[in-house]
């Protein structure tokens, strides 16, 4: 159990500081050099050379290569947790520090030599986690409101002693300062407060603020201003009637050392709740005589008592004489004050107290000089009178006003107080242990449908005094009961004054998702006391409509604090640093008499500086200005901004001169602009007000600052904007853009980025606060968000990087008369299936074309284009669909090009030339127009899952859940023979659903699925024979272990295949048939987790080999398609196996923060495995060979011809006379006897071998 250490200043003691933290800037220096860096991921290394033009098929808005480790395809956070982000090199936002609730402020910290000495961050967090690095999982570290991060080696170092939440922080150099805002108290502060370099927490000369701080800023006379929503500066203070609330003894487990024997007084239990001060059996506890002993009690929560009363005993001449409280478990002996029964004057004492033998004193009270937190103590008798020691009673009172979730925490039924603190349940509530809260809560556990009448519970507090009270919930953590992925959210509802409709109670939702303990202020404002017509009240339930199948509720307690004002003031306040405030005089200040204008109870929401004007935007209006107004710091004079907003300002930044304004509003004051919905901008130099386009439907939360590359290499500023809208408002020519909450500006477009025909990247989420100033270093962001390298519907182009496609795809409108399918037969369900499905390159006939089919609406030409679009890049790139015949609710699955004939398949219906179509239609993509259209395929489900044309033919053959082809009887498969323009059967003793086709040579067709054979045969996969008309169980089929929802190629020569589908028990498999005859299959095992779906397999080839594994040439990867969770990882939308591990390719996100997927890869040429994709037939392989011997053989003779010539010259051979003139005469001069004789001569000079 952790305890409330928390120190408090009494009034009738010392004075001690809350939990300090002197932390020095030296222990967190760092050098000026970044190391914030992201993982490169390995090089996939794909050849895509041979294969011409390539896009991924999906349903995404944006999509990504997998470049960096730390990428992830998680949608953004809807739990109010956040993440300090920096920008990865592909542009990608990645997390550096995760936080378990927002980051809602930042500000750079430097040092008054002009160190940077880190960045403070700032929200309403329990815990900071750093970014995964290795294998390591990081282990969240509690860090309450704020912590200093050390973008140097990214450590966090946390800064505690604040108890709340901090919206605003200000860092200032010239006072080596952090000013600090928000709805915390702290030290001996309520809502502000600074940390000092070298220091710590300090307080401020005024203490704090009545009510929460907003935003703070500085103005160019140094001056620090605070605006939020207070009447005055103030702290928290203790009752008038102190020591009110009385701590519950009655639940504690009570204990005791060396009691007596004597019966009826060796119970230490006796004396709690015994205030009568007679003696008795049951009613005293004695020790044993003449021996010292102890009394101690144990609690199951943390409490802070200021006063003790002990009731001494007089049975039989026993009583305790001197006496110490020790608090455990810190083991502190602690120092008291009392009045002196003889002497009535002040006295204080610490290990021998002394208790007064008197019988006409019936008790004596003891206040306690320290106020501490502890959850047990104990009473050490150390004299007595008599023969022995002991006590007849005994109480522990407090000021802390709380109420607790269990009700034997709350004040005892024995005190017969009137209005004692208590809590109501109903639902199945069960006590919790502490752990490491400082008290054991309640439990419940809710499953769907959740509504806010599935719990309650209902806290009743003991106020005595009415008042300015600051009421507090506190949450236990989720880290200590394992409930984190199960907890939701709350609704809070009150009543704290007798007149509803003074209440100011406004019911709010609050996170319990945070890692460690946390109190939320959930209402600041008057309470009534409680009276026999009037009890304050706050009831918990749960949230209603949280997309939750199973939800942990907790509840531990609720805390009043009186709250002491000064009064004075209204939102804005001016603090001149090193000087004392002067209580008395607030008009002094232009600042204070700016706010003391505005109408009663306004709030300031948002400050800026710019030179000597301070902007403040905020709920107020004056007799001059309404939510927004600038005033001159030097001569004092405020500005109007040509009169002010309608409605409230929530959030401004500025850049440059131009002043970016978000909030409730769609007008000036004096309404001379029109399209000011909510987000607007003000430029400080012409002083006019202007459009962000036509603005957003709903209430701007936040305008937040970031910089993106937009039209070239130079990032550029552009404006987030994020609240509570769904649509980017249509102007000029752009439509209206659906959105959840988050809007890109960009000022040099004068558009949203989501308007803009760009090469850009996609942004989604919740962006809290930024800082784009860190000079020499990259910009830091705190929110939520998902982001990818190209913001790309449905289609991207993949070379060597990601490329848009000149479409305009958009998610589909959903339809009240939906095709929706009951998913059988491990078919795909084409309800299911949104965005692009497949595709097509036709290159054919000199054409130019992209073919898309899916389920999707773009937009082209004057009317909008559904689930087929036909783009001509003949034509400029010119798009055209299939016109209205085709019902928009189809689903285009499958497609192919014979000859000029398109053929698509699915989900289709529709009437063409006057007829019905179902399943599939043609279209001739040289006339533009409908041929005379197949009977529809009807019976099962009536839809077409693949299309495979037989080679060398004119048979087009389809595959899906059908089981006639108009009156022709042809389950699962049939072919369109295009010569004779009608259905003819594939083969009679197949039946079932075929999700897929393949043809592994022009006379064998493989089909995947859930088939039978001859009516009686089950099988996964069968194979066709076109010749004989049969169909036959692919060999050793019986090993898969479910339906084959697709199959490719596993071999250049198709004699390999993979296969991949749905298990029995639900898992998804993936297979390799190693031989040509299938006759054994390898299985990657049960690596893919649950939520996998695999739509698209192919293999490519590499362009450097990866480690050999058998189920892979070294030369080849394997990739899938679809929507693959990975162990570690989490899900990919495109993954490379390389024969042993998979490993991330591409990932996607989707409008609406849900996940995107890949249905296929598809390309102009189809030489997967390299050049040509196929092995020469063997007689060219021979005379190749041949060709190339003779050509050696060739080559080697001419080179012997030429060495022997230079050889006979090098050795002074000359040639021989040829003429028969010289033969003649050498002849006639030598006789032929000497010509005899020199044969048997050896003739020197000759040369020699």
């Amino acid at each position: 159990m952790r305890l409330p250490f928390r120190r408090r200043n009494d009034a009738r003691g010392q004075s001690f500081s809350s939990i300090s933290v002197l932390l020095t800037l030296s222990s967190v220096a760092l050098s000026p050099v970044t190391a914030i860096s992201f993982t490169p991921a390995p090089p996939t290394n794909l050849d895509l050379k041979e294969l011409g033009q390539v896009a991924l098929a999906g349903d995404f808005s944006g999509i990504s290569l997998f470049e960096f480790e730390e990428q992830n395809e998680q949608p953004f956070k809807t739990n109010g947790s956040q993440a300090l982000m920096a920008r990865m090199p592909n542009g990608i936002f990645g997390s550096v520090v995760t936080a378990d609730a927002s980051i809602l402020s930042m500000c750079t910290f430097v040092e008054s030599s002009g160190k940077e000495a880190g960045v403070i961050l700032a929200g309403n967090f329990t815990s900071l986690t750093l970014a995964k690095n290795g294998s390591e999982d990081p282990k969240a570290q509690e860090s309450k409101a704020m912590a200093l991060f050390n973008p140097n080696d990214t450590s966090v170092t946390p800064l505690p002693g604040l108890d709340g939440e901090v919206y605003a922080v200000l860092c200032d150099r010239d006072t080596n300062s952090v000013y600090v805002g928000g709805r915390f108290s702290g030290s001996k502060s309520t809502n502000a407060i600074t940390w000092v370099g070298g220091q710590g927490w300090t307080d401020l000369p005024f203490g704090g603020f009545t009510g929460p701080v907003y935003s703070i800023t500085k103005a160019s006379n140094g001056h620090i201003i605070w605006g939020g929503t207070f009447d005055g500066l103030g702290n928290a203070t203790a009752p008038r009637v102190r020591d009110g609330q009385v701590i519950n003894l009655s639940s504690a487990t009570i204990s005791a050392g060396s009691s007596t024997t004597r019966e009826g007084f060796s119970d230490p239990k006796n004396i709690v709740c015994s205030t009568s001060g007679t003696d008795g059996t049951g009613k005293t506890w004695l020790l044993q005589e003449n021996s010292p002993g102890f009394w101690q009690a144990k609690f199951r929560h943390g409490f802070r008592p200021t006063k003790l009363r002990l009731y001494n005993t007089h049975q039989d001449g026993a009583g305790t004489k001197t006496w110490r409280f020790t608090a455990l478990p810190i083991n502190g002996i602690m120092n008291m004050t009392y009045v002196d029964p003889v002497s009535k004057k002040h006295a204080t004492c610490t290990s021998e107290c002394p208790l007064s033998n008197d019988q006409t004193i019936k008790f004596q009270d003891f206040h306690f000089v320290n106020v501490i937190g502890m959850n047990e103590f104990r009473i050490d008798i150390s004299d007595f009178y008599g023969n022995g020691g002991g006590l007849n009673g005994i109480e522990l009172f407090g000021d802390d006003i709380f109420s607790y979730a269990i009700n034997d925490f709350n004040e005892p039924t024995c005190a017969n107080l009137e209005f004692k603190s208590s809590a109501t349940t109903t639902g199945p509530w069960e006590v919790t242990p502490s752990h490491q809260s400082t008290s054991e809560y309640l439990t419940a556990q809710l499953s769907a449908p959740i509504t806010n009448t599935s719990s309650q519970v209902v806290f009743s507090p003991d106020i005595r005094e009415s008042g300015l009270y600051s009421v507090n919930m506190y949450t236990p953590g989720c880290i200590q009961d394992d409930t984190c992925a199960s907890r939701g959210q709350i609704q809070v509802t009150g009543r704290m004054t007798a007149d509803p409709a003074k209440s100011g109670f406004e019911t709010a939702s609050f996170y319990q998702t945070n890692n460690f303990d946390k109190y939320d202020q959930i209402y600041y404002g008057m309470i009534d006391a409680s009276s026999s017509s009037f009890r304050p009240q706050i009831t918990l339930t749960p949230a209603a409509n949280q997309n939750l199948a199973n939800m942990t509720m907790v509840a531990q307690s609720i805390g009043f604090t009186l709250i002491k004002s000064t009064g004075g003031l209204n939102g804005l306040f001016e603090y001149t640093p090193g000087r004392p405030v002067n209580v008395s005089d607030f008009t002094a200040s232009a600042v204070n008499r700016l706010g003391s204008s505005f109408a009663e109870k306004s709030a300031v929401n948002t400050l800026v500086t710019s030179g000597d004007a301070i902007f403040v935007g905020g709920n107020f209006t004056s007799e001059s200005a309404q939510h927004v107004v600038a005033l001159n710091i030097k001569d004092s004079k405020s500005q109007t901004l040509g009169g002010g907003l309608n409605g409230e300002v929530e959030s401004m930044i500025l850049d440059g001169t131009t002043l970016y304004v978000g909030g409730g509003f769609n007008s000036t004051s004096e309404k001379s602009v029109d399209g000011l919905n909510n987000v607007a901008a003000y430029d400080t130099e012409k002083n006019t007000w202007s459009a962000l386009g036509a603005g957003v439907n709903g209430k701007v939360m936040r305008v937040v600052g970031l910089t993106l590359n937009i039209t070239g290499s130079t990032p550029e500023f552009v404006l987030s904007v994020n609240g509570a809208f769904d649509e980017l408002n249509a102007f000029d020519n752009n439509p209206a853009v659906s959105v959840t909450g988050f809007g890109i500006w960009v000022p040099s477009q004068k558009n949203w980025l989501q308007n803009l025909d760009l090469q850009l990247g996609f942004i989604d989420g919740v962006l809290s606060t930024s800082i784009l100033d860190r000079s020499g270093n990259s910009s830091l962001y705190a929110g939520s968000l998902v982001s990818s390298t190209l913001s790309a519907r449905g289609i991207a182009g993949f070379g060597e990087n990601l490329s848009g496609l000149p479409v305009k795809i958009q998610a589909p409108a959903k339809s009240s008369s939906s095709s929706s399918l009951a998913k059988r037969d491990g078919q795909p369900d084409s309800s299911s299936l949104q965005g692009v499905v497949t595709g097509i390159f036709d290159k054919a006939n000199k054409r130019n074309l992209t073919i898309l089919g899916g389920h999707f609406t773009a937009t082209g030409g004057d009317s909008p284009i559904n689930n087929l679009l036909i783009m001509d890049g003949k034509k400029n790139n010119e798009v055209s669909g299939l016109g209205d015949g085709i019902s928009e609710d189809s689903t285009v699955m499958a497609l192919a090009v014979h000859k000029d004939i398109l053929f698509a398949g699915g989900d289709i219906t529709g009437t063409v030339n006057g007829d019905d179509v179902k399943a599939l239609v043609t279209y001739n993509l040289v006339s533009r127009s409908f041929n005379s259209q197949p009977p529809s395929l009807t019976g099962g489900n009536g839809t077409v899952s693949s299309i495979a044309v037989r080679d060398d033919t004119d048979d087009v053959y389809v595959g899906g859940s059908f089981t006639q082809a108009g009156g022709l009887d042809c389950p699962g498969v049939c072919f369109f023979s295009t010569s004779s323009s009608q259905w003819q059967q594939a083969g009679r003793n197949l039946g079932g659903t075929v999700n897929t086709l393949l043809w592994v040579d022009k006379n064998l067709l493989l089909a995947g699925g859930n088939l039978t054979i001859n009516g009686t045969s089950s099988t996964y996969l069968a194979t066709y024979d076109p010749k004989t008309l049969v169909w036959d169980a692919y060999p050793d089929a019986g090993q898969l272990p479910g339906p084959v929802d697709v199959l490719t190629a596993g071999a250049s020569d198709n004699k390999q295949i993979w296969v991949s589908g749905t298990a029995s028990n639900g898992s998804v498999y993936l297979m390799k048939s190693e031989k040509d005859d299938g006759s054994s299959w390898h299985s990657v095992g049960q690596t893919l987790q649950a939520g996998t779906k695999i739509r698209g397999l192919q293999i490519f080839h590499l362009s450097k080999s990866h480690d050999k594994h058998p189920l892979l040439d070294d030369k080849e990867a394997l990739m899938l398609t679809g929507h693959i969770v990975l162990p570690t990882f989490g899900s990919a939308s495109g993954v490379l196996f390389d024969g042993a591990n998979f490993k991330p390719f591409a990932l996607t996100t989707n409008s609406g923060n849900t996940p995107g997927s890949l249905a296929a890869v598809f390309s102009e040429k189809q030489n997967f495995f390299g050049k040509d994709g196929k092995h020469l037939p063997l007689v060219f392989v021979v005379l190749i060979g041949l060709g190339i011997s003779l050509a050696l053989m060739l080559l080697i003779v001419v080179a012997g011809l030429i060495l022997d010539r230079i050889r006979k010259k090098r050795e002074g051979y000359v040639p021989a006379p040829t003429s028969m003139y010289d033969r003649g005469s050498g002849i006639q001069r030598i006789p032929p006897h000497e010509l005899l004789e020199g044969l048997s001569k050896s003739r020197s000079g000759a040369p020699q071998m």
